[in-house]
């Protein structure tokens, strides 16, 4: 039996079905809007298993799905050596937000990574204690400033309302996932210049640790 995780809910999980549909498997909810259970047409021995597009890295690492849709921003937080655990078989088109590290529109000198590193210096000396970055993506965000050479500053966890932690005085500045950039303008941030850390989209990806006989299923899906 191969076992596809799908997210569960929304227009992530709505897309998906589509996806697969337009390429011969019918993928549907089955039960009580609740019940995280589902049905596969269009081709024997696969099972659709509903999880939370945020568990789906941690299923494929597992080996507990053979194949997932998650997306990118997801597997490579989550993940540690991700493509030890996990193999991208296609972008899917859709889910496309881009991470990025924003800073307060005021700050009319601050616009490179350059930038931000003599700012949190200057920042630290002032105030004495580092600048407060608010992301949830503690791993990519750590590596990419770390490759661009940005010291003194702190992650600050944040799992909800990034954009509002800088009016509300938790953060000086955030790293988070934007779609349009509109969330950024209303809160008076504004993208760095060089400051994309990830394209993300929802792909499907392959558990390196599936046992599972996969040809027939991507020959089917055009792979």
């Amino acid at each position: 039996m191969i076992k596809i995780g799908v997210p569960s809910k929304g227009r992530l999980m709505e897309q998906t079905f589509d996806w697969f549909g337009q390429r011969g498997l019918t993928m549907r909810r089955t039960g009580a809007e609740r019940e995280y259970s589902g049905a596969v047409e269009g081709m024997a021995g696969v099972k659709l298993v509903l999880l939370a597009a945020s568990e789906v890295p941690r299923e494929l690492a597992a080996g507990r799905i053979d194949l997932g849709v998650t997306g990118t921003d997801l597997v490579r937080e989550d993940l540690a050596d991700w493509a030890t655990l996990v193999e991208e078989v296609a972008p899917l088109g859709f889910g496309r937000a881009d991470l990025v590290i924003a800073v307060p529109s005021v700050w009319v000198d601050v616009d490179t990574l350059d930038d931000l590193d003599a700012a949190a210096a200057a920042f630290r000396v002032a105030h004495g204690f580092r600048l407060r970055i608010a992301t949830k993506y503690h791993r990519m965000v750590r590596d990419f400033l770390t490759e661009n050479g940005v010291a003194d500053y702190q992650l600050v966890d944040s799992l909800g309302a990034t954009e509002g932690t800088v009016k509300n005085g938790t953060a000086e500045a955030i790293a988070d996932i934007t779609s349009s950039g509109e969330t950024l303008r209303a809160n008076h941030l504004k993208i760095l210049s060089d400051g994309l850390i990830l394209q993300s989209q929802a792909v499907l990806f392959r558990a390196r640790a599936s046992g599972a006989e996969l040809g027939p299923l991507l020959a089917r899906l055009g792979f």
